[in-house]
């Protein structure tokens, strides 16, 4: 999925959302006890997802700062190596640059 996709993406989430919550604030509805009781779902559904989303977006976090320490540590177990694939790719680079 690329940025603009994802953004429209986002931003349509973001209008549902907001929409369900325009619908769980107007209380005239709740004359009707199934209305009511799909409202509180709808809220119980929200709060639901908002976790879920708050615990991937913490478990992304934690993963990308554990890959970060092994690099890290990687770089300074083997810095020959790290210096020796930088050298490599900068190699590819100029020269596929300078096929052009």
């Amino acid at each position: 999925m690329n940025t603009s996709e994802h953004s429209t993406t986002q931003g349509e989430l973001e209008k549902l959302v907001s929409d369900l919550r325009g619908l769980l604030a107007n209380k005239d509805l709740d004359v009707v006890p199934e209305i009511k009781l799909l409202r509180q779902r709808l809220d119980d559904g929200i709060h639901s997802a908002r976790e879920s989303a708050i615990r991937a977006a913490q478990d992304a976090a934690r993963q990308a700062k554990d890959a970060a320490i092994a690099a890290d540590r990687y770089a300074h177990d083997e810095p020959w190596r790290v210096a020796g694939a930088a050298l490599a790719v900068g190699a590819l680079v100029g020269f596929l640059l300078a096929r052009r």
